[in-house]
Parts: structure tokens; sequence; C-alpha cells
């Protein structure tokens, strides 16, 4: 297989990476970009990467925990959620956020997310429990769930409730999404993307944004449809079957990052 064919497998879930990360499609694509024009400036860079998925995501971390200038979009040309995104993350250290997000959303083994991040997997473990506890003491939310399936819809029900946020209601289409957004309005959004009646959970997010700017999390089990970077895509991404490490790691950087377009 080539190396622009390995890269095409992987570039979904990198682009998933980091857009969670930064907390912007905008931002996110942006630094994978960079890395990609990294390899082709560099040959050793594209060797390296050619030995598989862990050394891709080594060098997009490189690229990250460099700053690279370079790879962020002009400050003129930022909507104010990226803008909101890159002043939350001058104000900490992300490496824990890091840990989490390699070990819960792309399931990297504490040994491989240890290799990306330069530090010993027992150091990946501490990253990772000091990032959990920090999302036990994020401010509670109102979530909406917006799923067809009757024991994904439980299952997270649970797990948001587990979380210590409030479930103002669960819904199974597009019309029953907007009827209980109105009446409850949530500060999170959770949203398969194919709905009981044929309608699309994208067009119910897209109709509950024009009502308020909240965050939201798409749940797929096609994310490689949703991650092409071609368009306006979302920001947050969770794949079926998911794990409940996942749907944590994921409601915590939305959370982090406040407000946020699902499509931006």
């Amino acid at each position: 297989m080539s190396l622009s064919d390995q890269i095409a497998i992987q570039l979904p879930y990198l682009r998933r990476y980091a857009r969670a990360l930064t907390g912007s499609q905008k931002s996110g694509d942006a630094y994978v970009r960079a890395t990609l024009e990294a390899a082709l400036a560099d040959a050793d860079l594209r060797t390296c990467i050619s030995a598989g998925r862990v050394e891709l995501y080594c060098a997009f971390s490189s690229i990250w925990n460099s700053g690279a200038d370079d790879a962020d979009p002009p400050q003129t040309g930022m909507d104010d959620h990226t803008l909101t995104a890159k002043e939350r993350i001058a104000h900490i250290a992300p490496t824990h956020r890091q840990a989490l997000l390699l070990t819960a959303l792309e399931e990297f083994s504490v040994e491989d997310a240890g290799k990306i991040l330069q530090i010993p997997p027992s150091d990946v473990e501490k990253l990772v429990n000091q990032a959990l506890a920090e999302i036990e003491t994020e401010t509670a939310s109102r979530v909406l769930i917006i799923e067809d399936e009757p024991l994904i819809a439980m299952q997270l029900e649970s797990l948001v409730a587990e979380l210590g946020h409030e479930v103002v209601g669960t819904a199974a289409t597009r019309t029953q999404a907007l009827d209980i957004f109105r009446n409850a309005p949530s500060g999170l959004i959770l949203a398969d993307i194919q709905l009981a009646d044929g309608s699309s959970g994208i067009d119910a997010v897209e109709d509950l944004l024009r009502l308020a700017d909240v965050p939201v999390i798409f749940i797929t089990a096609y994310p490689e449809k949703l991650l092409t970077g071609e368009r306006p895509e979302p920001t947050y991404l969770i794949t079926k079957p998911f794990r409940e490490e996942t749907v944590r790691a994921a409601i915590s950087q939305a959370l982090f990052f406040g407000t946020s377009r699902a499509l931006t």
C-alpha cells in the first residue's frame, strides 16, 4: 500500500482528534494540513509516518506542541468560536487532554499514547486520571439526546446522569428534538446522524442552533463521511459502537470550549 493510501485511511480520524483537541474544525484541520505539508517537505518525516498510525500521530503531536503558528488560520479569518477556543488553549497545559483523547477517543494503548506524547506510559495514566478528575468538577449542564435506538438512548442517558448532568429529554426525530429544545433549552446536544423517521440529525441540530449556540457531539457508525475536511463538518464526533470513556472525553472537550457550532 502506498504512503498516500495509508494516510488517506487514517486522515479522517486524525481530523477527529485534531478538532476535539483544538475545539474547532477550522483550527483542527489546519494543524492536520500543516502536518501533511511538513511531511511533503521532509523525506525523513515521510519515511517515519509510513511506519503506521502511531507515527502519523507522533508527527501531528510534534506540530501541535511546537505551536505551528503558520498552521492556524489568519487572525482576521477566525470566527468567534475559533477565537474563544484559542483563548482557552492559551491558558492551559493541554497534555492531559491529549492523553485523554488519545486513549479514550482514538483508542490508543497507554504505551502508544506515551510514544506519541514522548512520555512514559505511567505518566499517560496519571494525565488521563487528572483529566477525568477535571470532568467530575465540570459545571453541570442540561443535555438533549437525539437518538432513535432506545437501548443506545438509555445508555447515553445513564452515562450523562453519572457525569452529573441533567437530561432534559430524548428525541427520536427532528420534530421531537425541536419540541423538547423549545420547552427545555439545553447546554449540550448529543445527536445521532440517522433518525427514526428518515430525518437527519444534522438537520435537526442546524434547526436547534438557530435557537441557541450550544456545543454538539455527533454519534455515527460512519465517521469518515463527516471527516473529509472538504466542507463545514462536526467538531466533535463519536463512532458507533462507542465506549463510555469516549463519550466522557467528548463531553469534557465540548464543555471545556463552551459554546461551539456543530458545523463551523
